[in-house]
């Protein structure tokens, strides 16, 4: 680490143009929790890049003294972890802040029926509770213990039931933006008294501010007067992964400028769709906006990294789009020179990191995250078949043929075994749902007999290999806690396969007269029309 360390200060000397904090946020909630050597080894290659900021999104992984259930087996830093963190990001010009959650978004801390009491609806505290608000100070005292830094981002985003539940049982009806206030008040005061800084989303003050339903359509004339109640002690944090439009974010800039003065803003780096990542959307996306950011004024920057319904992605695996915005924060856009930059730097080539997105590129009719969704389809139920074609097959073949055909990834081997892997499971398993219910429609019983000796063998066979070489990736990158729910969804879908194998052999051979599931018409439904905004890195194909 001290050979990295002395790279680093050598290698940071091409700072950052315009932008005062320019950063990362790594999800450490949404089931995976990056362990130490791996949270210093990212910071170091991060400041190689010039970032001068990390943010650890904790919900509930961090120690809190006199809470012992907050976090539990969940993988929580504790406070000696965050120090020693603390400590090397400082000795290579970072910024470590801890980003929490004082709001909404508790659900895993909120199913101890210790919290019971202080759960308001949904994954909402109880505001005006005096527990709650002891429950954050105690938040704010373990965290100034941990940390060095005077910021603090303390969420308080997407409380959209917030005042309906509990609050509302006890207290009756409050108009909802003077209830997120009013709790917003105390929790600054309390942060107040440990000497923090805070920042927090913005979404539910443009929301109320400009009274609409929706975060990202705005109409800048309709501001109601909440001059008095804006507040002016804390940063808004304005959060936008979604748009390619230059235009949208200086409309939405302005609208924030119309409430506070005081703003951050937060792009993606699309590390969520699943099991692979989304980088030439994230270029599409941080180009506009960083240059909206740079044309308007606004000088602190970070990019968020979530990990949604899993943290399959490895954070690593984002490389080339966390690159791309460093150099496009030091003002250079010219795509080779970045390319051969990127390639000076790591060893392997720009385009190696950018390849990885075409797990979820296999034909037109695909959406979001077909290698997680074609992964786990059930053959025999089928409900994304429609989604899935016969070509998908030479697809994830030929893709299984260029990553491993890629030389010299050197430490970042790891992962591209682990995509290789999976390119090979969903050469079989991406229509073997298709391949059965036409076999069967068709009364081809030889057809069934060879997908349930073959196709469905060999496909247990590759998940059990995947399921090693995933494994591999989890267990280098991150603490071990949530990869039993990997465990639990891998195993889980090895022993269906082996019930349908199963099954279809009871019915080649005359024990079973049906597959009932094979017989009942499959639903012609667009289930993609209700993706919205989520599904945009598919406009990418």
């Amino acid at each position: 680490m001290k050979n990295t360390v002395k790279t680093v200060k050598e290698l940071n000397k091409n700072t950052i143009k315009d932008f005062n904090m320019f950063g990362v946020m790594i999800d450490c909630s949404r089931n995976a929790v990056m362990n130490v050597e791996e949270v210093k080894r990212f910071a170091a290659v991060i400041s190689k890049m010039g970032y001068n900021t990390l943010m650890l999104y904790t919900e509930d992984t961090y120690e809190v003294k006199n809470e012992p259930l907050f976090g539990a087996m969940r993988g929580r830093y504790s406070i000696n972890e965050i120090k020693e963190i603390d400590s090397f990001c400082k000795s290579i010009n970072i910024e470590l802040i801890p980003c929490i959650q004082t709001l909404a978004h508790l659900s895993t801390l909120l199913q101890w029926p210790e919290y019971n009491s202080i759960r308001d609806i949904d994954d909402i505290l109880l505001i005006d509770d005096e527990r709650t608000y002891k429950l954050i100070n105690n938040m704010f005292a373990s965290l100034r213990e941990a940390f060095s830094t005077n910021k603090i981002h303390i969420g308080m985003d997407e409380a959209h039931h917030v005042g309906l539940g509990t609050y509302f049982d006890k207290h009756g009806i409050k108009p909802r933006f003077e209830l997120i206030n009013h709790h917003l008040q105390k929790v600054l005061k309390i942060a107040k008294n440990y000497s923090f800084e805070p920042m927090l989303w913005s979404d539910m003050f443009i929301k109320f501010a400009f009274n609409t339903n929706n975060y990202y359509c705005v109409d800048t004339n309709n501001l109601i007067n909440t001059e008095s109640k804006i507040p002016t002690d804390a940063s808004l944090v304005y959060w936008d992964y979604y748009s390619t439009d230059y235009e949208h974010y200086k409309n939405l800039i302005a609208a924030h400028k119309k409430i506070s003065q005081k703003i951050i803003f937060a792009g993606g780096i699309w590390s969520w769709v699943g099991f692979a990542p989304s980088n030439e959307f994230s270029i599409s996306t941080t180009t506009p906006a960083l240059k909206a950011c740079r044309d308007f004024g606004i000088k602190d920057v970070i990019l968020t990294m979530w990990g949604d319904n899993g943290s399959e992605c490895s954070k690593n695996a984002c490389l080339s789009p966390l690159f791309y915005a460093s150099e496009l924060a030091k003002g250079n856009s010219d795509i080779n020179n970045i390319k051969e930059k990127f390639k000076n730097m790591f060893n392997i080539d720009f385009d190696s990191f950018m390849l990885l997105d075409y797990l979820n590129r296999p034909s037109e009719k695909a959406i979001a995250n077909p290698c997680k969704y074609m992964l786990f389809n059930d053959p025999f139920t089928g409900l994304n078949d429609y989604l899935c074609s016969y070509e998908d097959n030479d697809f994830y073949i030929n893709l299984s043929k260029k990553i491993a055909d890629i030389k010299d990834t050197g430490e970042y081997g790891y992962i591209f075994e682990e995509y290789k892997k999976l390119c090979d499971v969903l050469a079989i398993k991406c229509n073997l749902g298709l391949k059965t219910r036409d076999a069967y429609k068709s009364g081809n019983k030889e057809k069934l007999k060879e997908l349930a000796i073959n196709d469905y063998e060999k496909a247990i066979k590759l998940i059990e290999e995947f399921h090693s070489a995933f494994q591999n990736v989890w267990f280098k990158e991150n603490k071990p806690y949530g990869f039993d729910i990997q465990d639990i969804r891998l195993g889980g879908l090895i022993m269906r396969l082996k019930t349908c194998k199963n099954r279809l052999i009871s019915y080649i051979e005359g024990t079973a007269s049906s597959i009932p599931e094979l017989e009942e018409p499959q639903t012609s439904a667009d289930y993609g029309k209700h993706w919205g905004t989520c599904a945009t890195p598919n406009s990418l194909n």
